[in-house]
Parts: C-alpha cells; sequence; structure tokens
C-alpha cells in the first residue's frame, strides 16, 4: 500500500465516529544539492510525510498539522479534545461528499528518481557558463504523493514531482564585497527540461552588466520587467486580490465583471494545465477546477474553498488549503497567458526606461488598491534609445500592481513564459516578462 494512504487511513480509523474529519497526507523523497564559491558544499535527501487533519465535533472545530509519525494517536487525540473546547463555528461547511477526482498526471519517474550525479551535472553545467564568475545556489528534485480522505467516504490520491535550478553569479569583487550579481531560475515537473547552461548563462550575462551601477533619480520610469517581477505580481494579485476570503471581507480590489486590467492581460488559475505542478484536488478533497481570473481586462474570478464559497453561495473551486480558514484560498497555479514579443523587442521599443531582473522584499501598503513597496534585485539596467547602457543600482519602489497593469499601461508581453520564483516559492506562478508604461521608483535601497 502508497504510505501516504496507509497513513491518512490510520488516521481516520483513530478519529472513528468520535468527529467528522478530514486528512490530508503529503510526502515522499525531496533532495538538495547546493553550491557556493562554485563548489558543492552540500547534498541532502528525505523522506519525509505531513499530515493535516480538521475536525468537527458538533459545528466545533479544530484544525492540525503534524510531521510525527510516532505518536499520530496521540496528535488525534489531541485535535479533537481541543476542538470540543471551540465556540460552534456557524460557518463549517461540513466534509466533501464522494466525488470523482481526475488525476492531472504531473509525475515523472526519473524526477523522482534522479540521483545526486544528476543534479551536479546541472550544477556544473550552470557554473560552466562563467568559469571567471563565482557561482552559488542550489538545484532541488522532488517526487511527492498526496492522499485525502474524510468520514464521509470521499478518496482521492495524486502524485507530482518537481525540479528546480536556481543560482547567482557573482562578478567584480571590491573591498571583500560584491560588486554586481546576477541571478537565473528555472523549475519544471521535469529535471530533464531543465537547462543548466542556458540558466547560468544567463545569470552570468546579468552580473558581468551589472558592473560598475550608478545612481539614478528617482521617479516614474517605463519598465520591462522580467518573469521574477511578474511572479510577484500575479501572487500578489492572487494571494490580497482573488483570494475568497478577502473578498468576502471586502479587504480586495476585485470587482467582479469591471475591467480593472489592460486589455491585453489574461490571468488564469488551473491545477490541469499540462505544464502545471501539483495534484488535482485540494486539501478538503475538492477537485480543481480551472478559474479564469482576469480576460481581456475584465476581472472575472475568485478561489474558493468550500467556506468561503458557502458564504458566497457558490460552488468551491478546489482552493481550500491547511490554513486556508484563517488566510484564505489561494490560487497557486497561476498562468498568465504569454504574448509574441521578446524581450530584446521590448528594450528595442524603450527611449528611456529600466529592465528589472527580480524584486526583493515586497511588502502591501494598502491592500484595497493593491500598492506594495519593494525592491529591486540581482540586475537593474538602464535603456536608452532602445539599448541597455549601463546598471543601476538597486532602487526602491511603491506602486499599485493593480495600476500599473492598468488599461493602457502594458506595452507588451513576453514571450518568454515560464516558472519564475516569487517571494512565495517556486513553481506557482507561470508568467512572461512585461513592458509597462509606467513604474514609480521613490529612491535608493536606503530608503
Amino acid at each position: 500500500m502508497n504510505r501516504t494512504i496507509e497513513i491518512a487511513g490510520r488516521v481516520l480509523d483513530h478519529v472513528g465516529e468520535r468527529a467528522e474529519a478530514e486528512v490530508l497526507v503529503t510526502g515522499g523523497e525531496s533532495a538538495l544539492t547546493r553550491f557556493a564559491n562554485s563548489f558543492i558544499h552540500q547534498n541532502v535527501a528525505d523522506e519525509g510525510y505531513e499530515v493535516s487533519l480538521r475536525v468537527a465535533v458538533d459545528g466545533r472545530v479544530n484544525a492540525a498539522g503534524t510531521t510525527s509519525l510516532e505518536r499520530l494517536e496521540d496528535f488525534v487525540d489531541d485535535t479533537i479534545g481541543i476542538a470540543t473546547l471551540q465556540r460552534v463555528d456557524e460557518n463549517w461547511p461540513g466534509v466533501a461528499e464522494p466525488t470523482d477526482v481526475v488525476d492531472p498526471h504531473h509525475f515523472d519517474e526519473a524526477t523522482a528518481a534522479a540521483t545526486p550525479a544528476e543534479r551536479a551535472r546541472l550544477v556544473a553545467d550552470f557554473v560552466a557558463a562563467a568559469p571567471e564568475l563565482v557561482a552559488a545556489g542550489y538545484c532541488a528534485t522532488m517526487g511527492h504523493d498526496v492522499a485525502f480522505v474524510n468520514t464521509d467516504g470521499h478518496r482521492a490520491f495524486g502524485r507530482y514531482t518537481r525540479a528546480t535550478i536556481d543560482g547567482i553569479h557573482q562578478a567584480g569583487e571590491a573591498l571583500g564585497s560584491v560588486a554586481a550579481a546576477g541571478s537565473g531560475h528555472a523549475t519544471s515537473q521535469r529535471l530533464g527540461d531543465l537547462d543548466g547552461a542556458a540558466v547560468g548563462a544567463l545569470a552570468a550575462d546579468r552580473a558581468r552588466r551589472g558592473l560598475d551601477a550608478f545612481d539614478l533619480e528617482p521617479g516614474e520610469y517605463q519598465v520591462v520587467l522580467a518573469p521574477e517581477c511578474v511572479a510577484t505580481i500575479a501572487m500578489f494579485l492572487s494571494y490580497y486580490g482573488f483570494n475568497g476570503k478577502h473578498y468576502a471581507e471586502g479587504q480586495s480590489f476585485v470587482e467582479l465583471g469591471k475591467k480593472q486590467f489592460d486589455a491585453a492581460i489574461h490571468l488564469f488559475d488551473d491545477a490541469a494545465d499540462p505544464r502545471a505542478l501539483g495534484v488535482g484536488f485540494d486539501a478538503e478533497g475538492t477537485p480543481r477546477r480551472r478559474v479564469e481570473l482576469i480576460k481581456s481586462g475584465v476581472t472575472q474570478g475568485i478561489a474558493h474553498d468550500r467556506r468561503t464559497a458557502r458564504k458566497a453561495g457558490v460552488s468551491p473551486t478546489g482552493h481550500g488549503d491547511p490554513g486556508s480558514e484563517v488566510w484564505g484560498p489561494l490560487p497557486s497555479h497561476v498562468f498568465l497567458e504569454e504574448g509574441a514579443t521578446s524581450v530584446d523587442e521590448m528594450i528595442a521599443s524603450v527611449d528611456r526606461g529600466l529592465y528589472v531582473v527580480t524584486f526583493n522584499y515586497c511588502r502591501v501598503l494598502d491592500p484595497k488598491q493593491l500598492d506594495v513597496t519593494g525592491l529591486t534585485r540581482n540586475g537593474t539596467f538602464m535603456i536608452e534609445n532602445g539599448k541597455i547602457t549601463g546598471a543601476v543600482t538597486n532602487l526602491r519602489f511603491t506602486q499599485s500592481f493593480v495600476t500599473a497593469l492598468g488599461q493602457g499601461r502594458v506595452q507588451a508581453i513576453g514571450n518568454d513564459a515560464r516558472f519564475a520564483d516569487s517571494e512565495f516559492g517556486p513553481g506557482m506562478m507561470h508568467v512572461p516578462s512585461l513592458h509597462l508604461e509606467k513604474w514609480n521608483f521613490t529612491g535608493g535601497a536606503a530608503g
């Protein structure tokens, strides 16, 4: 029997008839090869399992999680015991009835069984892309199984894999510090899809171009944003806007049916997309279904778990996760439809502006407007007369992400869509580069 299914069954058996219950077990092997100073210095692998349990005793609800399998019975007893001490939850939707769940087959056997030598070859290609520079980063692989059971007889099972190469090249050490660094990233279901040499070459090019950076006066500039920046925008839109809990509480910018964005923007969440990572159901056993978030600039959809769907009088969309009763259902298989313009063509169309590689340390100032402040990192470059003319020191920005993507603001959408690393982690946002009309930079990295 599969290990996750066995663990889930063991937990449910111990719940017995004492409570309504839903159990999610996720686990398998994860492996990491880390490198610094252009040498591999760490290779680790582990097999682990995470158990999430939610119970309801006469409408009194409690949720808990554990990674320890040695005292599962005590874990179940404690979770039920604490539930009996809670107030009745009037919004408890009950557990899901049995329903068919389709596995999207986002699993690659070769990636799940990847060896340290295979990850090391990818690292070697990254480093060899610029042997005169200093490289650091990691290559990770994972193969996880996910099992769900509940007391109403609903069962679901799925498997997925993920592989990532992520790193920087550093150039021009001065006074013991790094004068410039450039980053590169790639994530896929399959390790065989990743090109360490290409990712390393991109990071090296950004590092070399980043030397001799100069300070730039704050102000509004046209920008070409690399996928990592766009992934952060998409993640913040998803969490703060298309989140059923935030929407119900009046904290979201979303106005359904209104053209809030440029007509070129098409954003959707689809766990069944062939490129996606993960399984076809959520932590409540609900099949994940495609949600059109923005289509032709019109805001169209919201992500719901069973709780927010019940309050809204709609069907759940399969976006319940452990803890979503606290922070809300999050779209996490998000795709921004790519365009037909290359990054070089975007840059060539800019008279004066900036090419930005990565955003860092972004924080929301006003969720209703999605005003965000953050920094640029690992590559900020001046564009003049259609060419990159030099590097700029890191800048602070304060910008409404909704306004930045507003009507008439999107000049071009790139043809380079891929999984990009946002501040919430890799493998969640599949996005291209963007050329935007305006971005508000308010100062240097110091403020």
